[in-house]
Order: C-alpha cells, then structure tokens, then sequence
C-alpha cells in the first residue's frame, strides 16, 4: 500500500468536528468572559466557594492552589489537590463559582468513586502511551504497506476514542452537582444559577466537540487503511 499524505481527501471527514470545535471554543470563550464580567450577590471568591463545598463534604484534606493557566482549572485525585486559575481563584464572578464548583464535583466523585471517574483515571498511562504510538505505527504501516501495524494503529487510537466517550460523563456529572451545591447552598441566587450553567454548558461542549474529533479521526484512520482493500 502507498503512503498517502495526511491532507488529502479523507480530511473531509474530519470537518463537521472542526467546525464544531471552533465554535465550541468560541462559545466558552465568549461566555466564560462575559459572566467574568458579573460580580455575584454574595461576593465569594472561586477560592471560597470551593473551600465551603469541599468542607461541607468533609473534604478537609483536599488542597486549593493557584494555577497560573486561564481555564486551566482542575482537580488532581492523586494528590487531592484542587487547582484554580488566577480568575477563578480570586475572582468574585459568576465563571468564577461555577468553574470552581464544577472542579469540587470532580473531587465528590472522587470521594464516591464516581464509576465513570475510576475507569477513565485507570485507563490514563494506557491512553496516553497509545495516542502517541497509534500514530507511530498507522503511519509506518501505511509507508512500508503492512496491514497489520496500519490495524494496531487504529486499535491503539480506538482507546483515544473510548477515554473521550468516558470523559462525557465524569464532565456533565461534575457541573450537575455543582449547580445543585451552588442552588441549595444559596451561594448563588435564581439568575446567578441560570448564567453559571450556561457558563458549565458551554464548558461542556468542548468535551462532546474533543469526543466528535476523537470519533472523526478514527473513522478517517479506517478510511485510509481500507484503500486499497
């Protein structure tokens, strides 16, 4: 089998989830900065709206630290340490204490073993070893025109694919406990929990637009492999 070029009209099907992942970055972007702009009733910093939430739970040893990345925001289970950019740390917004928020129900599904959460952090070494060789080999496979390492490939990549479907859950499960905290706690008020969900929502569609990518690029690996069959 010849080699083919990585930009040739397989590309094609990688376009709907381009398209969608611009958009989607867009959108979190856009609202993320807008509702940065709108100051909460009760004035808590991300940093204490998450210290409030992560006590409540009896999450006393859970770490809240500084991370100097815009939407880096994340928690880290195996160090049980909450890390929140400097906006959200600080900030007294409505993105502030949402993301904050979203980040503990990563933390209360930790502590719950949350089924989704194991099974996605027991399959992180294996995923990240895979998604750097699935390449390695579908493209060596393809110059020197053996099947069998076009097919590891793809196989290898496949776990890429099942890590994003994973993900889907753990991401949608975190932002549902963190409005439902935010609600009954009364740290944010009726149209604060509204915009802290679109905020959550548009967060979210990153992650379905990261899995229709993941999805699309499979489909396109298979598309090349089978050529020539």
């Amino acid at each position: 089998m010849p080699f083919y070029p990585f930009f040739d009209s397989t590309m094609l099907l990688l376009l709907p989830a381009i398209i969608i992942s611009f958009w989607a970055q867009t959108k979190i972007n856009s609202t993320y900065s807008k509702y940065n702009e709108v100051r909460t009733v009760n004035g808590y910093t991300g940093q204490q709206v998450a210290r409030m939430m992560l006590d409540d739970a009896g999450l006393y040893d859970v770490r809240i630290e500084v991370i100097n990345s815009k939407l880096g925001d994340h928690y880290d289970p195996s160090n049980k340490v909450l890390r929140l950019s400097p906006d959200v740390y600080f900030g007294e917004t409505i993105s502030s204490a949402g993301i904050a928020a979203h980040e503990v129900g990563h933390a209360l599904q930790h502590k719950e073993k949350y089924a989704p959460l194991v099974i996605r952090n027991s399959i992180v070494p294996a995923v990240n070893i895979g998604s750097s060789l699935s390449w390695i080999l579908f493209i060596a496979g393809l110059f020197l025109g053996f099947k069998g390492l076009t097919t590891l490939g793809i196989i290898l990549f496949l776990g890429v694919v099942v890590f994003q479907i994973i993900t889907l859950p753990v991401e949608f499960n975190a932002s549902t406990r963190a409005l439902d905290i935010l609600k009954s706690r009364g740290i944010l008020y009726a149209e604060e929990n509204k915009n802290a969900q679109k905020v959550l929502d548009a967060a979210a569609m990153t992650y379905v637009a990261a899995t229709l990518m993941a999805i699309s690029q499979l489909v396109r690996l298979i598309a090349l492999s089978n050529r020539d069959d």
